[in-house]
This record gives structure tokens, sequence and C-alpha cells, in this order.
């Protein structure tokens, strides 16, 4: 079968398409026609093996896995004997993370839970936008503050893939929503029901005075102490992504500033296809649609890491295996 392979850290340069043996599901491992994958931050950081930190689950020298890609969804080709939830041509999607990526390729397998049926109206593209992304943005809104209507919510570097998710979803639980990114990014914010957006090359947001009920930082690269001046006498601020350094802070400093105030600081740990249930249930509903920047074929993973680096993503990049149907 053909792969997007690397063997070794550095730019997008080190991807190659290979041809690799077609694996073999286990006992408790589902094998699936990949027919779409997409790209996330922590792919771009396992390819880079920047920061250091990604190296130490990986490999600190060479890459462990050899093929990246967590977000899939396709066909079940194959199924082991203790599969009871899934059968062969059965629609699936998911997130891989923590049980062998893989995803950049024709076949991959993983096990039965970390696969969720895909319903009939979504796309192979639209269900492997989902699974990082859209659980990120269902649990910054849910696991450390429940928003309610009327809550007034701030999304730091919300023209990506969690933040264009995250939008929609504050958006249906009846919160007033504002959103920050580059100027490039200000239309397709607005175009997911974002109340105001910042340009953050143009104003900063810490400095204007507003202050919010909660403050999704998907970005990092403010002092703790500015997001401590935007929130509301009892807001929450929650770190999804951003500098280590800041990381630090939000652990250190963050936990003595909620032990002995009211307002709350605290990192959000990615939990697999958490929410999942509720997100499909917005999604039938047509209230949280996945945005696509671009699609590549698999040919073109390189270039679409290229593209993801750029930092210049509208929602999300995903992979077509269209080209092997």
């Amino acid at each position: 079968m053909d792969a997007i392979v690397y063997t070794k850290y550095g730019p997008p340069a080190v991807l190659q398409l290979r041809e690799v043996d077609k694996p073999t599901p286990k006992d408790n491992e589902v094998l699936i026609k990949v027919h779409a994958a997409s790209l996330n931050d922590w792919d771009w950081g396992l390819l880079r093996g920047k920061p250091f930190v990604n190296r130490l689950p990986f490999g600190l020298r060479t890459p462990q896995d050899k093929i990246l890609g967590s977000d899939i969804a396709g066909i079940v080709e194959a199924i082991g004997e203790n599969i009871k939830l899934f059968h062969v041509g059965g629609e699936v999607f998911g997130d891989l993370t923590s049980r062998g990526w893989g995803g950049f390729a024709e076949y991959v397998c993983a096990p039965e839970d970390r696969l969720i049926l895909k319903p009939a109206n979504m796309t192979f593209e639209q269900a492997a936008a989902i699974p990082q992304a859209a659980v990120l943005a269902l649990q910054s809104l849910r696991d450390k503050l429940s928003v309610q209507p009327g809550q007034s919510i701030l999304i730091n570097g919300a023209g990506g893939g969690t933040g264009s998710f995250a939008i929609q979803m504050a958006k249906s639980f009846g919160a007033e929503v504002t959103c920050v990114d580059s100027t490039e990014k200000l239309e397709v914010m607005r175009s997911v029901g974002a109340d105001h957006v910042i340009d953050y090359t143009q104003e900063d947001f810490t400095k204007n005075g507003q202050q919010y009920d909660l403050i999704v930082d998907l970005m990092g690269y403010h002092r703790l102490f500015d997001y401590k001046r935007s929130l509301s006498q009892k807001g929450t601020y929650v770190m999804v992504g951003g500098s280590s350094g800041l990381i630090f802070k939000v652990l250190i400093i963050g936990s003595l500033l909620s032990l002995f105030g009211k307002k709350k600081y605290s990192l959000l740990l990615h939990k697999v296809n958490k929410h999942m249930d509720k997100i499909i249930e917005l999604f039938e509903a047509g209230k949280v649609i996945p945005v696509i920047d671009k699609i590549f074929p698999l040919s073109k993973t390189r270039e679409a890491f290229i593209y993801f680096g750029e930092k210049h993503t509208k929602g999300k990049v995903v992979i077509s295996l269209e080209e092997y149907f």
C-alpha cells in the first residue's frame, strides 16, 4: 500500500510517499481503508520533533511511528475476532492519537474504542476533519465551564480548525462570541457566527478594557496576568495551545491564582473522542459544520504540511485518498 513515511524529524521535505506492507488487524482491531485524514498541530509538532517534549513518547533521535495522521475516516475492510461494534463495509471515523497513528496511508488498523460510526449525511472529508479539533473545542466549552446562554466568550486563535468548531458550538449554546486572529481569517470567523472579531495585528484584546466569562486560548502568546485582566470577576481561562513557557505558568501560577481567587485558570488535556455523541448531534442539527480550507491528495501530503506550517489555514486541512478509489 502507499503511505506517507518519515524516518527522521525535520521540515515537510523529510516526508516521502512509499510503498509499505498493508497492516493486519489484531483480535481487538479494525482494518480501515482510509478515505480521508486531516492535519493537526500535533502532526506538525511530531514531524519537526519540536518542542523537544514531543519526542519523549515517540523517540528521542528518530520517530518510532513512521506514519503520521491521527484523524481518519474510511470503510471497514476487515475485523479482528473480538470486534463487536463494527462490521465489514461499515463507515467509521475517529482519532488514533496514542494508538499507533498511521492515518496518512491507504490502510490503517485501529482499536475498536477509537472509532465511531460515521453518519450517512457526513462526507468522509468532513468526518476526518472532526475528531481532534471538534473534541478539543467542545471540551474547552464544557469541561471547565459549562457555557450558558448570554455568557461572553473570547476565543484566541479562532480562525483555525479547533477555533472554527468552538465558534459554532459556543453560538449554539447561546453565548456572545468574540474571536481573535489574523486579518486574513476575520471573514471566515464571521461566516461561522462570530459576534465580534479582533485582528490581533491591529489590536491587543487584553488592553481594550473588555472582560469575558470564558477565554479559550488556542495560541498562548500573552502573559498570564494579561489574561487575568480580561476575565470577568468569576471568569475562567482555558489554555488549549501555546508556548511551553505559558503552559508552565498556567500549571504553577494559574493553580495558585485559582486556589486563592475567584478567577480560574487551567490547561486543557485532550481526551480522545470525548463528547463525540454531542458533536454528531450538533452536526446533524446543522449547528456545527466542519470548515475545510483545502483538500490535498495523499501524494501531495508534503505540500499540505507546508501550507499548514505557514499558519494561514482557515479551518481544517484534509488529505483525500480519492485517487485510490
